[in-house]
């Protein structure tokens, strides 16, 4: 999404995450994870690394900025970003690895919790305009839209609904905007296949089936 937004083109080379290739093994030796950036046959490793390199090794292209240029909102983007790795992404995630129901209910009920602090979190950031970073898309909203199509996919395989206008307003108005949004609009992957992984993942683990 953010050479998307930069107008960079790119080669995307799709890597089996369960079964790691030789490439990703040979350019992430450290965690031997996706995502991978390799530029000028240099890789870089991690989302929001790349997602920061990007923006400024093509500052200005395409007229997108992705980080604020004021130093307070950027350091709270990257605060909330932090916020959004270490709590949202591995709340959703124990929602697939539980082993039981009651520990999948847990899981379901902390996500619950960290997306209610996303709500206030898009209050204060974007002043009341469209994103996070305000007028258009930001860090902060790549950060956050990358977990939507999982959202999608927990819905479909468990009935859980994560962001909903009833219960948060702001994400759920938000959440459109995104997925219309020429940063997102046909590069977020189909939920569909975020449910094949998904139940590969579950088997993998021998994780709890969903309840019927």
């Amino acid at each position: 999404m953010a050479l998307r937004m930069k107008g960079v083109s790119y080669e995307y080379i799709e890597q089996d995450v369960l079964d790691k290739g030789e490439l990703l093994l040979k350019y992430n030796p450290v965690h031997k994870k996706v995502p991978v950036l390799i530029h000028n046959g240099v890789p870089l490793c991690e989302s929001q690394i790349i997602v920061q390199y990007i923006d400024e090794v093509w500052a200005g292209a395409n007229g997108a900025s992705i980080l604020p240029a004021d130093p307070y909102e950027r350091a709270t983007a990257r605060f909330w970003a932090a916020y959004v790795d270490d709590k949202l992404f591995p709340a959703w995630l124990g929602i697939l690895k539980a082993t039981s129901q009651d520990e999948r209910t847990e899981k379901v009920n902390k996500t619950l919790a960290v997306v209610a602090q996303l709500e206030l979190a898009l209050a204060q950031c974007s002043n009341g305009k469209a994103f996070f970073a305000g007028d258009s898309v930001g860090f902060l909203d790549l950060v956050v839209g990358c977990n939507l199509f999982w959202f999608e996919a927990l819905r479909r395989m468990f009935g859980v609904v994560f962001v909903e206008e009833g219960k948060t307003p702001l994400l759920a108005a938000w959440a459109e905007r995104f997925g219309e949004s020429g940063a997102a609009r046909d590069v977020v992957p189909d939920a569909d296949r975020a449910v094949e992984f998904a139940k590969k993942l579950m088997a993998r683990r021998g994780s709890a089936p969903a309840a019927n």
